[in-house]
């Protein structure tokens, strides 16, 4: 008979194929549809499975680039990041800004500042703003230069002879900028009036030389300071000078000499008539010389103070001598003719106000010079206005003074001994403080950006200063305070303390002896029985004189009093638990560890000193004791020390003898023991007393 086949139903899913009748013809074709099927099903699978973390793998990439690296400061680069947060000015900064880096630049009108504001601009990567005393005058330099891109330079008034109008100044920066972090700050301008008899005064009544080179430019600093901080690469450039680098033949070869001194004429206030930083007379000449030395010591000094924790780099420059720059305005007609000859061809020092612009550019530009705490300057041959002269010797000129040589000839040069005097860079830092009334910017604190580390400070942050305000409270200053070691040093044998010293001691503690019937250790009755002034404490004798508690502002007592409620809720709570968990976990704090391994626990007080029975007063003592043992070990004590004192007083000469001592010692006993009998009374003992 034959095979009848049998009805197969469509199958339900689509991928299912249509199987034929189950025959041996036909098993090779069943087998490669399952064959199909598992195929499919592993592929759709692979569909499922989540793609490999790439953007993991180029982390942990950049990471190991990163750790490879020779430099220390492999990882600098994560230290400006920051959460994604909304910036409301964003598109304004943009559209005001694009992707320029913003340049603020004093003096832009003339000379160096001109020419470096020009090639600042010329570059296309930077959006100047410029401080300028004559905004037409400005405005015309600008349109004869032919400034390029004009839409990203900002001129704006500022009169370096008034601290208002520099303040005013930075406030419009601030203004202008938006959000936008400042990322260079030049400070170029200056004046050079070497031929005064007597000195010129600003708007601040202060010598105009040293406010408009140095004062101006230091509060200029302190107030945009604040605004390079966001900068992934800030730079901070003080125009310095050969002249007040004594180290070098045009510093140190040439009268007048820069130097500071002792900082008398800053320490006495620089007003007038205080004209000179040294507080002596008036020389043009060495005014220049001295704000330029300032200006240089400044920068030194900001690279110690900022630069780890902020990434600014500070740096000054001398970019050589522009022999041809309005700076030498106000000499004679025949210097200003016959200087610039002599620096071309006999020194060599000269060079161009269009290449010295360059080079400010370049310390302001170059990655090279991102390094902080350098003195820049240049060496090499000559690029312009050299003459044969020169061109025949090959321009190799030597020193810091010479002036030629190109983008690569520049050197981080040595400073003098002046400039790098940190003790009179703090004291120039201090005075020009007080007279310029600048503030600065607290310096951030370098953390990892690892979330785990800023949570747990977070966390922390409180707590730490809630423990800081109990050690101060609680603690104390000992050795600092007012009288705080006389109650365990000035006392002792053969010291004479006076009968109505201890008398009035007596008196004021027996007065207040129901606050001290309260107060259960020293400490508490000291800061009950502390007199309430300084003139009230200098006024006590010796054996009255008590530690003086620290005093505290109203904000942190309220945090206290506030820590003390919180304290004790979670102390009687949480810290039951946790002190119970910790005995049976940890086990108990070994003994050597609270008495200390190094130290003798219990040191034998000198048997000369008799600062214990004199310190605590009457009721303080019988505060303390609190049972009948402890108050006859203290008569016995008090016995002893009587008797050893009348023995020594025995075996000397009558006219040795201290008879006030004794009768401070009968004073204290015949007290001590009649707190002692008014203890037993109100115990309702009937120990015999001694």
């Amino acid at each position: 008979t034959t095979a009848t086949p049998l009805p197969i139903s469509k199958p339900s899913h689509r991928n299912k194929p249509d199987l034929a009748p189950f025959s041996d013809d036909n098993t090779h074709t069943i087998m490669t549809i399952m064959t199909r099927q598992q195929q499919q099903q592993q592929q759709r699978q692979t569909r499922r499975r989540p793609a490999s973390p790439s953007w993991l793998v180029l982390v942990c990439a950049a990471v190991l680039a990163a750790a490879a690296c020779d430099r220390c400061d492999a990882f600098q680069f994560m230290s400006k990041w920051k959460l994604p947060e909304k910036n409301p000015h964003s598109q304004a900064v943009q559209e005001r800004f694009g992707d320029k880096k913003l340049v603020v630049i004093t003096g832009t009108s003339s000379g160096l500042g001109r020419k470096a504001a020009q090639a600042l601009l010329r570059s296309g990567e930077y959006h100047v703003i410029g401080a300028v005393r004559d905004l037409d005058k400005m405005q015309a330099v600008a349109e004869i230069d032919g400034f390029p891109n004009m839409k990203h330079f900002t001129p704006m008034h500022c009169e370096l002879n008034s601290f208002e109008s520099v303040r005013n100044f930075c406030q419009q920066v601030n203004d202008f900028r938006l959000t936008k972090p400042i990322d260079r700050l030049i400070c170029n301008a200056g004046v050079y009036q070497p031929s005064l008899e007597y000195a010129k005064w600003s708007k601040d009544n202060h010598e105009q030389t040293m406010q408009i080179n140095f004062l101006s430019h230091f509060l200029m600093t302190s107030i945009l300071l604040e605004g390079m901080l966001d900068s992934t690469d800030a730079r901070v450039t003080m125009v310095g000078s050969v002249t007040g680098n004594d180290n070098t033949v045009g510093g140190g070869g040439v009268y007048p000499i820069a130097d500071l001194h002792e900082l008398d004429g800053f320490k006495a206030g620089f007003s007038n008539p205080i004209a000179m930083a040294d507080g002596y007379g008036f020389v043009g000449a060495k005014a220049y010389k001295d704000s330029k030395l300032c200006l240089m010591m400044m920068s030194n000094l900001l690279h110690y103070k900022y630069h780890k924790q902020t990434g600014i780099a500070f740096s000054s420059l001398y970019p050589g001598c522009i022999a041809e720059s309005p700076l030498f305005r106000e000499k004679r007609s025949w210097f200003r003719q016959y200087f610039p000859i002599f620096m071309k061809f006999i020194t060599g020092g000269f060079v161009g106000e269009h290449e010295a612009g360059q080079r400010l550019f370049q310390v302001a530009h170059d990655p090279r010079c991102s390094k902080s705490g350098v003195y820049w300057s240049w060496n090499g041959g000559p690029r312009e206005g050299r003459g044969a002269e020169a061109l025949e010797k090959g321009g190799q000129i030597s020193g810091g003074g010479g002036a030629g040589g190109g983008w690569d000839s520049i050197f981080e040069n040595d400073q003098s001994g002046k400039v790098l005097n940190l003790d009179t860079a703090v004291t120039l830092f201090e005075c020009s403080n007080k007279i310029t009334g600048a503030t600065w910017p607290d310096p951030k604190q370098v953390t990892s950006p690892c979330p785990t580390l800023k949570v747990i400070g977070a966390v922390t942050k409180g707590m730490v200063k809630r423990e800081e305000l109990k050690r101060m409270r609680e603690l104390g200053r000992p050795g600092m305070e007012p009288g705080a070691a006389a109650i365990q040093n000035s006392v002792t044998v053969g010291e004479a303390v006076p009968v109505q010293a201890a008398a009035s001691t007596t008196s004021s503690s027996t007065s207040s002896s129901s606050s001290s019937s309260s107060a259960h250790t020293l400490h508490e009755a000291n800061k009950l029985h502390a007199p309430s002034s300084e003139a009230a404490y200098t006024d006590l004798p010796t054996v009255a004189k008590t530690a003086m508690p620290p005093k505290l502002s109203r904000r942190k007592r309220i945090a206290l009093a506030a820590d003390s409620v919180v304290s004790f809720t979670l102390s009687n709570t949480i810290g039951r638990v946790a002190r119970f968990a910790g005995k049976r976990v940890l086990g108990e704090v070994p003994e050597e560890a609270k008495t200390g391994s190094f130290q003798d626990p219990s040191p034998q007080t000198p048997a000369t000193q008799t600062a214990p029975v004199a310190a605590t007063s009457t009721e303080e003592t019988a505060s303390l004791v609190e049972d009948e043992n402890a108050m006859e070990l203290l008569e016995d004590a008090i016995s002893k020390q009587l008797k050893e004192d009348t023995t020594t007083t025995a075996t000397t000469t009558a006219a040795a003898a201290d008879t006030e001592d004794e009768r401070l010692f009968e004073m204290l006993y015949t007290d001590t023991t009649t707190s002692t009998a008014n203890v037993e009374k109100l115990n309702g003992s009937k120990t015999p007393s001694a």
